[in-house]
């Protein structure tokens, strides 16, 4: 267990977050790891924040010379990665110290190259709201294609496997494209452990969203990312709100 692991964060605004989210990775008890740091033009005090850690060489902050939203962030941040293991962290999330030893020896034990863990939400402030999702054990392409069961913050993927992944410029659902591109190397399993924290509800946030909202990004992931017809995209749309309520009513504890 030595491999390098390249950390992806896409960052916009939020100076107020992510000085946990980076101690978080800095506590970890696997220490050989690169942190990507894609910033896209916040209009905030992130680059004063960020800066306070740039003496740590594993650290690389990167601008972007326009706003271009997550996708491009994400893309921009794996074409700089080195690591044979990819994870993924936003700059408002947080990981348990243990997280990428525990997950990395679970992959390597079982000989698996993409997987994800259990998660618990926070609010704003980082309370915990009583919320834990978890998953199915086996995410087969077929599964992948029914409903994104994956947290972002929880992904992780073997690089020499899967290869390098470029997904389309959609502003919503750019993770949910990663790992649609991910499942076609690689079945993705379920580490049963919480090693995450998913800050939910912050403002401008997709968990803040309605309905209506989600359901236009789901069919742009299928028809502008994915490249199906409008037919095609309407339906997977409808079956990824189908198995959004079972996933609601099947993985998600509500304390």
């Amino acid at each position: 267990m030595n491999e390098l692991v390249s950390i992806i964060t896409p960052s916009y605004n939020t100076a107020k977050y992510i000085t946990k989210t980076i101690e978080s990775v800095k506590v970890q008890s696997y220490q050989n790891w690169e942190m990507i740091i894609v910033d896209d033009c916040s209009s905030d005090n992130t680059d004063e924040v960020v800066a306070k850690y740039l003496n740590d060489k594993r650290i690389k902050y990167i601008k972007n010379e326009k706003n271009s939203g997550a996708a491009v962030s994400r893309n921009r941040a794996l074409r700089k990665a080195k690591g044979k293991w990819i994870a993924f962290l936003d700059s408002d999330d947080l990981w348990t110290a243990d997280k990428l030893e525990k997950q990395i020896k679970f992959m390597e034990d079982n000989g698996y190259h993409f997987s994800y863990t259990n998660y618990e939400e926070i609010d704003e402030s980082g309370n915990k709201t009583g919320v834990k999702v978890t998953g199915p054990k086996k995410v087969t392409k077929t599964g992948m294609h029914n409903y994104c069961w994956l947290g972002c913050l929880t992904v992780m993927y073997d690089a020499e496997k899967v290869g390098l992944l470029q997904i389309q410029d959609i502003k919503k659902n750019n993770d949910y494209a990663m790992w649609l591109k991910a499942c076609k190397k690689a079945d993705c399993f379920l580490l049963d452990e919480y090693l995450g924290q998913y800050r939910k509800g912050r403002k401008g946030s997709i968990s803040t969203q309605g309905i209506k909202t989600m359901i236009g990004w789901h069919y742009k992931l299928w028809h502008e990312a994915e490249g199906k017809d409008a037919f095609m995209s309407l339906w997977y749309t409808g079956w990824n709100m189908v198995f959004g309520f079972y996933k609601k009513k099947r993985y998600v504890e509500k304390g």
